[in-house]
């Protein structure tokens, strides 16, 4: 529907910053609006308070629920039944501020060479007052995703606002990763060539807190390093889609990441995930530069794997303490 706004907000017990999140939302003056929240397994008050809500704010708040499969998982389900012409995704402990949506809209619209818009987002933690400083790079003014995005993903989930047109496009959420989805889904988008719009100003809050967290919570298990390992290896795909010049710092950059989870994966017992991490760090790098990739190589042959990304860790520890 054309000027309509889609609001996704995936939940897992959260009853409490649920009702804020969607009232930040409902606060936004642009209208048509829909809000569509997407349990994820709620097992405690949250679903009572989603139905509240709906109730309320009939036909503008719809709730869909499904067993517990994730955060990736609860997106897509949202993105799916979305019909707007912009969607958002808002995570549930998170809020929009005060006229984003009516003016990122006017900045998508008067510029339609440009696929998403973001603005400033602050953080701080739930309970403290927010101080007026923008998240990573949200404060700046960058034109394409790429190569930024290599360097770190710089915005939160509350930060744009896409076109679905362009979602479309990037394709579903891989709920398989269980760390980093957001980054890798990023950066899909990101080599679509996408270009920003920036408004000026905060736009949104993120909040940290102890409270449950709707993606799974699987420590530092081995699963989470392959998710991380595969998530990286799809960023470089994605990277090397949009044609990013190897020789950029942002590329180098990814390269030391992608060298750094190598010997993460090694010391946790991951050698497969371990080997390929480095050779397509190998890969990605300018020939001739990063001779340590091919030390640590050949370290690894000799001492194994596991035992090389160990004492690899120790002596990057060592480092940090010396300062």
């Amino acid at each position: 529907m054309d000027g309509l706004v889609s609001v996704v907000i995936p939940v897992h017990e959260r009853p409490r910053l649920l009702a804020d999140a969607v009232h930040s939302a409902l606060a936004q003056d642009h209208r048509p609006l829909e809000i569509i929240i997407v349990d994820d397994g709620s097992r405690d008050a949250t679903p009572d308070v989603a139905q509240s809500l709906a109730r309320r704010h009939a036909p503008c708040v719809r709730v869909l629920r499904q067993a517990r499969r994730g955060v990736a998982a609860a997106r897509e389900r949202g993105r799916c039944a979305a019909r707007g012409e912009f969607v958002q995704y808002l995570d549930s402990d998170d809020l929009l501020l005060p006229g984003k949506l009516s003016r990122q809209v006017a900045g998508l619209n008067a510029n339609p060479a440009c696929g998403a818009s973001y603005g400033a987002t602050r953080r701080y933690t739930l309970g403290s007052a927010p101080r007026d400083e923008a998240l990573k790079r949200t404060g700046e003014r960058i034109e394409t995703m790429f190569p930024s995005f290599l360097e770190q993903r710089w915005w939160s989930t509350s930060t744009p606002l896409y076109r679905r047109a362009l979602l479309e496009r990037a394709g579903p959420w891989d709920e398989t990763l269980l760390a980093e989805e957001d980054w890798e889904y990023d950066c899909r988008v990101a080599a679509l060539g996408v270009r920003l719009h920036r408004v000026d100003g905060f736009v949104s809050d993120t909040r940290d807190h102890d409270g449950p967290q709707l993606s799974r919570d699987h420590g530092r298990s081995p699963a989470w390093w392959r998710s991380r390992a595969r998530a990286q290896e799809a960023i470089l795909g994605h990277a090397r889609r949009a044609g990013v010049d190897p020789r950029a710092p942002e590329m180098r950059h990814f390269v030391r990441a992608l060298f750094l989870l190598s010997r993460q994966c090694g010391a946790a017992g991951l050698v497969a995930e371990s080997r390929r991490l480095l050779a397509l760090a190998e890969e990605a790098a300018p020939r001739g530069e990063h001779p340590d990739l091919r030390r640590y190589r050949l370290g690894a042959q000799v001492l194994g794997w596991r035992l090389a990304g160990r004492l690899a860790g120790a002596l990057d520890r060592l480092r940090e303490r010396a300062g």
